[in-house]
């Protein structure tokens, strides 16, 4: 059966985009759910106008998606705390103070964008993701500073 996607579903596939999936599947769960919309020969002119409206939107989106991945790269952050002995924090740097950080720096990103590999909990300087999209992860670096 072939439907049109009015949302990103996970594993399947994003908003805006015309799939051939299984006649059970589509009317059990994607139509139910109302996250797709059945396509039949008398509508198919439409979506595929749809469709294009969406590639044009999603080239907007990924040429400023890709701005914003180029100026978080290049953006230097630093960041004081207080230490214990032997240049440890009292805490952990969270995703909240990094996305002050970029707010501070007028980028705005969000808490769940934010990725470690592992907690930052001492001086000096460590690297961390922003996951923009599925594809543009840029990897910045934070310089934690004794006060």
């Amino acid at each position: 059966m072939k439907v049109f996607l009015l949302k990103d579903v996970e594993r399947v596939g994003i908003a805006g985009q015309m799939l051939n999936v299984s006649t059970g599947y589509a009317t059990n769960f994607l139509l139910a759910k109302k996250l797709a919309v059945e396509i039949t020969p008398e509508n198919e002119a439409q979506f595929l106008s749809k469709i294009r409206v969406v590639e044009k939107q999603k080239e907007v989106v990924a040429t400023k998606t890709s701005m914003l991945a180029e100026k978080i790269k290049h953006t230097e952050l630093k960041i004081k705390r207080k230490m214990a002995e032997g240049d440890k924090l009292y805490g952990a740097i969270s995703a909240g103070d990094i996305v002050d950080l970029f707010a501070a720096q007028g980028i705005s990103v969000a808490k769940n964008q934010i990725e470690f590999g592992k907690a930052i909990k001492t001086k000096g300087a460590h690297e961390f993701t922003v996951k923009l999209s599925s594809t543009l992860k840029p990897v910045c670096t934070i310089k934690v500073i004794p006060e």
